[in-house]
């Protein structure tokens, strides 16, 4: 590989740290990871621009590619960061084009997120859909950028696995003629006592909102998690996130 053993100059540092806003990531078509376990699970999935790490992760990891590496010291490395806490390893990595057609959406079990807006939230969420096999999900234009620093730490590498697209999902659903569209809602039926398919697209809502009443009037398949005992006063809601796991576990139990 080749090592640059200048110094890790201000502008780069000043470049990268610029890169925690949008519509700077947007314009240069990248993202920032940092640590050594998310940058290594990224690293041969997305074409790397800039690697900067200290000498001992350079020294174990001989065979990282990137169109830069410089070494760098942890006080440079800090400097750079967009996390409180940095790391041993920080990389700049070329946003992917992930493709799609109906076919992939029709012969699989697919998300669709609608307006979900903490960073942490789809992370989560993306790291569930690809602990449950889950390649593909498709997010509102409202949906939080899944290039925020913030998401890229919380998905664990699950990224390199997922594939994720955004776009017009009244457009999209209405596209699915005769296809299972999943989602929640307090009227829905006990997903427990209900048939579910092996291939469908699962709706998740916003935070605070849930679905929105445009998506919510294309969901054929209206679903209710039910809490337990029945009956019982319990918290309002679940997190988006740990409603997503729950959903999509019990869809890949079936398959059992």
């Amino acid at each position: 590989m080749f090592l640059e053993r200048f110094m890790f100059s201000k502008n780069k540092i000043k470049y990268i740290r610029s890169l925690e806003l949008k519509k700077n990531r947007k314009e240069d078509g990248v993202f920032v990871a940092e640590g050594h376990k998310l940058v290594g699970d990224l690293l041969g999935h997305f074409h790397c621009r800039m690697l900067v790490a200290t000498a001992d992760w350079l020294a174990s990891n001989k065979d990282a590619v990137a169109d830069e590496i410089i070494e760098a010291s942890y006080e440079e490395l800090s400097r750079a960061s967009l996390l409180k806490t940095p790391q041993d390893v920080l990389a700049v990595f070329n946003q992917p084009q992930s493709d799609y057609t109906l076919e992939d959406i029709k012969h699989s079990l697919c998300i669709a997120l609608d307006d979900v807006q903490d960073p942490g939230n789809l992370g989560t969420i993306i790291r569930i859909a690809d602990w449950f096999g889950i390649e593909h999900i498709f997010c509102s234009q409202g949906t939080v950028d899944v290039y925020n620093p913030k998401t890229v730490q919380a998905t664990m590498g699950a990224l390199a696995r997922v594939k994720m697209h955004y776009c017009s999902l009244p457009s999209l659903i209405a596209s699915l003629e005769d296809f299972p569209v999943y989602g929640t809602f307090l009227d829905g039926k006990d997903m427990y006592e209900e048939t579910l398919s092996a291939s469908g697209l699962i709706v998740m809502g916003n935070e605070g909102n849930g679905i929105s009443k445009e998506i919510a009037g294309l969901v054929n398949k209206r679903l209710y998690i039910p809490n337990y005992p029945k009956g019982q006063e319990t918290s309002e809601s679940l997190n988006v996130a740990v409603a997503t796991a729950v959903i999509c576990a019990e869809f890949r139990r079936r398959l059992q």
